[in-house]
């Protein structure tokens, strides 16, 4: 019996072809690939063959994330304005930590496995300022305490931190210019309400704090809208909502 050339082109294009033939049934030695796919998604899983073919993906996160700072920002900036008399934020730390702060950094995660990095840093980063927020307003975490003796500097501190998320957000703004005019409109107007919340603390200044909460009532409705624009589509609703998109052709 002759012994193969194995140094012959036709010998080691076979070779591949096997290899290639295997590494499409068997990975890294493991178990066959079918097995990872959902049951009867494809065609080499046989195993439920009355079952409809169907693919898993993921959900999109980013309309439940845009719902979360977008209510959250339209509850604070209602208390900003004193609506109904309602000036304490005390209830706004449950929905602060929870739908604007837990939400959006799950959020933030199911964008990074898609691939969104402005998702990823946009919900992680806004989530992890409702929770920073919500700790300043539990007096377990004692920062009103630290302050307690000097309200201006308490007033100062706060203006400072406003300021770095307004700086935040004119960064994240710079990076959506080719997005669409209902997210670049959103947050515009959400850097003018952090920057005018600031301006109330460190001047203090009664009626820059009301252009903040108007200015922050706008952007929680165009966050809003946006989750709405990404919610209504050809196999949910009977219409859709404009958005004008940005995108190059």
């Amino acid at each position: 019996m002759s012994t193969p050339n194995v140094s012959s082109p036709d010998f080691a294009q076979e070779k591949v072809q096997q290899q290639g033939s295997q590494q499409d049934v068997v990975y890294n030695s493991g178990a066959a690939m079918s097995r990872f796919i959902t049951p009867g998604g494809h065609p080499a899983d046989n195993s439920q063959p009355a079952l409809p073919v169907f693919h898993r993906k993921f959900a999109n996160p980013a309309p439940l994330g845009l719902m979360g700072f977008g209510g959250t920002t339209l509850l604070l900036s209602l208390y900003n304005l004193g609506a109904r008399g309602v000036e304490k934020p005390n209830v706004l730390v449950g929905v602060a930590l929870m739908y604007g702060g837990v939400c959006q950094i799950i959020c933030g995660c199911m964008e990074w496995a898609c691939g969104n990095t402005f998702g990823t840093c946009a919900f992680t980063g806004y989530g992890a300022f409702w929770v920073s927020f919500a700790c300043i307003n539990i007096p377990w975490f004692g920062v009103a305490k630290a302050y307690e003796k000097n309200p201006n500097e308490m007033a100062q501190a706060v203006g400072l931190y406003l300021v770095m998320w307004g700086i935040v957000t004119c960064f994240l703004l710079t990076a959506l210019l080719r997005s669409s005019v209902a997210l670049c409109f959103t947050f515009f107007v959400v850097a003018c309400a952090f920057f005018c919340l600031a301006a109330g603390d460190l001047c203090a200044s009664h009626a820059a704090k009301l252009a903040g909460g108007g200015f922050g009532i706008a952007g929680g409705l165009g966050a809003m809208y946006v989750a709405l624009a990404g919610l209504l589509d050809g196999n949910t609703s009977y219409f859709t909502l404009p958005i004008g998109n940005l995108a190059p052709a």
